[in-house]
């Protein structure tokens, strides 16, 4: 794909809008949860500590502006931070680009000391997520605006791999901004896939773009922006992809290995549990955006559709418990019919020995994949901690994921949080389904390495399952080597005691992270930007179907 040869405006030019009421399909614009759904008394008193009640009830003040040296969140709640704090912000500041001298978004890595640069020196989707709610929890919505509507504007553009044409939603996995100081002009080169390693599109940005516009709308309380005819158009355009009909019989939707954070072969191909989360929760937030005009009404009925089957599907046939194990243990197979017991033929011979082991009588999770004739059991921590979020997740089913994180801390914590996978794979099955990945050894990267990042992910579902005590003691394991070790994006090892051996230092999702985190945890209204409280619609007591009963 060739770059446009003039340089991309800032911003869209955008129309005037008539005011329209979104407010009942925007759940309270303003961030304002209700403690009872997500805290117990015991876990609000421990939460308080260093602000008043009063200060746990105040909404987040959008528009406030900070010092650099000195976060609003800090302004706000008067307590000494910890000194990692200062230096995260002035690291996350250094990774800021700009486009005609307006910030559009963060670099993936400040790393000096790294010989290759790859791409690791442009602004991705998935990795500004962090960045921007930082901001945003800080009272600088600006360049999540501006972030928003520049890969809008990219989304637009013709994209092709080698001859192929790609769908006309699919949003960048990243961009890179080209200073010329001789001409004083600005160009914009983005990426869909073409130049990323291996040459898969990423599936995961479209929704999380939809996630983080629904962020900005309800941290800033401004719906203009999620109303102008081209983020409809976005969205719609996104939603096109997922929501076609044809010949798959599952309500889930069906990904290539490395479309998602896990961007090497791993054998995540068919329906990995990120994705399927990243949809439901994309799903529910822009149900919440969409206008009901003509055009609307038609994609949230099939939104609406969707989300009742791909609940269903999800909570009955991805969830795995004791119980659940002992009758999957248990199946028959060549069943036919409709009245089969195991519905998708799964071999009980191809359950792995260390489930059994893994497995406490009390806890649960999603299972990394479930396809015919198969099922990952693998816990991946990105899509379970969405599930939560996104209420994908029973609130039985969420405080069951937490009860597993903390009977099995050790194997999925360790020294550095979080483990993106849990166990890794290695020896000739490593040989077979990473195609002898150098980079994803065992413990190593996606391969059951540690990810600095996902404490923000792990801290939200804690807050929200009223279990704070839990994300306190990671954010304990962060603050004792993350700033002494340059920040760097992952960690080796079963217990990730070691930096990664391709890590880049001063990676920027590990600093916005670990201040997203612990701004979450300071204010936990701000959970409210990113968090989505269960459908009553879709609350029906969970009966198994037939093929599930004996």
């Amino acid at each position: 794909m060739e770059c446009p040869k003039e340089p991309l405006e800032s911003q869209c030019s955008l129309s005037e809008m008539d005011d329209f009421d979104l407010t009942r399909a925007l759940d309270k614009p303003r961030l304002k949860i209700e403690r009872k759904r997500s805290f117990d008394e015991r876990s609000m008193s421990e939460l308080s500590t260093g602000y008043s009640r009063h200060d746990l009830d105040m909404a987040h003040s959008p528009g406030s502006r900070s010092f650099v040296d000195t976060p609003l969140s800090y302004v706000r709640n008067s307590f000494e931070p910890h000194p990692m704090v200062a230096e995260a912000w002035e690291a996350l500041r250094r990774s800021m680009v700009f486009f005609r001298g307006q910030p559009v978004g963060t670099i993936a890595a400040y790393d000096h000391a790294s010989e290759e640069v790859l791409n690791y020196d442009q602004v991705f989707v998935r990795d500004f997520v962090p960045s921007a709610l930082a901001f945003l929890m800080n009272g600088e919505p600006d360049i999540v605006k501006n972030f928003l509507l520049k890969t809008l504007q990219l989304q637009g553009w013709e994209k092709r791999v080698d001859r192929f044409k790609l769908g006309e939603g699919v949003m960048p996995a990243s961009f890179k901004v080209l200073h010329d100081p001789v001409r004083k002009t600005d160009t914009i080169v983005a990426d869909f896939g073409e130049s990323a390693i291996g040459r898969v599109a990423p599936v995961d940005s479209g929704f999380w773009w939809i996630i983080l516009l629904r962020a900005y709308t309800k941290s800033t309380g401004d719906l203009t922006l999620s109303e102008t005819p081209e983020c409809q158009r976005g969205i719609r355009l996104i939603l096109s992809l997922c929501l076609s009909e044809g010949f798959d019989t599952f309500p889930t939707l069906l990904c290539a290995d490395g479309c998602s954070m896990v961007d090497r072969r791993m054998g995540v191909y068919g329906y990995p549990i990120e994705i399927q989360a990243l949809f439901f929760m994309a799903l529910r937030s822009a149900l919440s955006m969409l206008k009901h005009d003509e055009e609307g009404r038609e994609f949230i009925e099939k939104i609406v559709k969707r989300l009742h089957a791909l609940s269903f599907h999800m909570r009955n046939y991805f969830w795995l418990d004791f119980q659940q194990l002992n009758d999957i243990y248990r199946y028959k197979t060549e069943e036919y019919s409709h009245t089969a017991v195991n519905k998708f033929n799964v071999m009980p011979d191809s359950i792995p020995d260390w489930v059994f082991d893994f497995m406490p009588l009390r806890g649960g999770y999603f299972v990394g994949n479930v396809s015919p004739a198969r099922m990952d059991f693998r816990w991946f921590s990105l899509g379970n901690c969405v599930a939560i979020l996104s209420s994908l997740a029973t609130p039985d089913q969420s405080m069951a994921i937490m009860d597993l994180l903390e009977q099995r801390w050790e194997e999925l914590v360790g020294e550095m949080p979080l483990k993106i996978c849990y166990p890794c794979i290695e020896s000739n099955e490593w040989r077979i389904v990473t195609g002898c990945d150098p980079k994803n050894t065992r413990w190593s990267y996606h391969n059951g390495g540690s990810w600095p990042v996902l404490l923000w992910m792990l801290t939200a579902a804690c807050i929200k399952t009223g279990r704070p005590q839990i994300a306190r003691r990671a954010i304990d394991l962060i603050e004792s080597r993350l700033h002494r070790d340059c920040w760097p994006e992952y960690y080796d090892g079963k217990l990730g005691r070691y930096v990664g051996k391709q890590a880049r230092k001063y990676q920027t999702w590990s600093i916005a992270g670990y201040l997203v985190a612990k701004m979450m945890l300071e204010d936990p209204s701000h959970i409210g930007m990113i968090s989505l409280e269960e459908d009553k619609q879709m609350k029906p007591v969970l009966k198994r179907s037939a093929s599930w009963t004996c």
